[in-house]
């Protein structure tokens, strides 16, 4: 088991705000190919938003988790606000009381974030979507057994393979289908700063 508290939640957040700064420019230029070139640029001042919430000011993580969610769907525009947000608010509200925690309640709460996610956006695998990186990433976390750092580990490698799986897709979903066939063979830009975060978890709640 590990521990639960704003802190620990805060240092997640604040690594995956810092690999959205540094990789903005990236994921606009995904985005570019088959969006609207602000995703990068959009979800940078979403999290940076995030990431000026003060920990100490929440009384627990759930509650810290539903003020991020709630500050991402009020700053980030188009569809990855709502979409992040319904994330965090739904991880928020599926996590136990803080103190320690073991990997199945993570599962429990991760699992939240993606029905969130899906019933938010209507997407499924295969729509090239941030579903795609993130249901292989929840299902990998859940096989994972018991030991927290090695599910997270297992969740970020998923996510990745999730992410490169899009290349080759012809969007369903979002703006990117309204290119039909011209869609194929673009990196999916949510599903990319989906494994960001999948990775700074992997490197932060282990």
């Amino acid at each position: 088991m590990t521990a639960l508290n704003p802190d620990v939640i805060h240092t997640w957040l604040a690594d995956f705000a810092s690999q959205v700064h540094e990789n903005a420019a990236w994921l606009t230029d995904l985005d570019r190919a088959i969006g609207d070139a602000d995703h990068g640029s959009n979800l940078d001042r979403g999290m940076r938003a995030v990431d000026a919430l003060d920990a100490a000011s929440f009384a627990d993580s759930a509650a810290y988790l539903k003020k991020a969610g709630m500050t991402l769907v009020s700053t980030v525009g188009g569809a990855s606000g709502p979409l992040y947000g319904t994330f965090f608010l739904r991880v928020g509200g599926a996590l136990p009381p803080d103190g320690e925690i073991r990997a199945s309640q993570w599962g429990d709460a991760f699992e939240a974030g993606l029905a969130g996610i899906v019933q938010r956006g209507r997407a499924e695998v295969g729509d090239k979507t941030m579903v795609d990186a993130l249901t292989p990433a929840v299902a990998a976390f859940r096989g994972a057994g018991d030991d927290v750092k090695a599910a997270w580990a297992a969740a970020a490698t998923a996510s990745a393979a999730g992410r490169d799986a899009t290349v080759p897709l012809v969007a369903r979903k979002g703006r990117a289908s309204y290119l039909g066939e011209r869609s194929a063979g673009h990196q999916d830009p949510g599903a990319s700063s989906v494994t960001l975060l999948i990775e700074s978890a992997a490197r932060t709640l282990g």
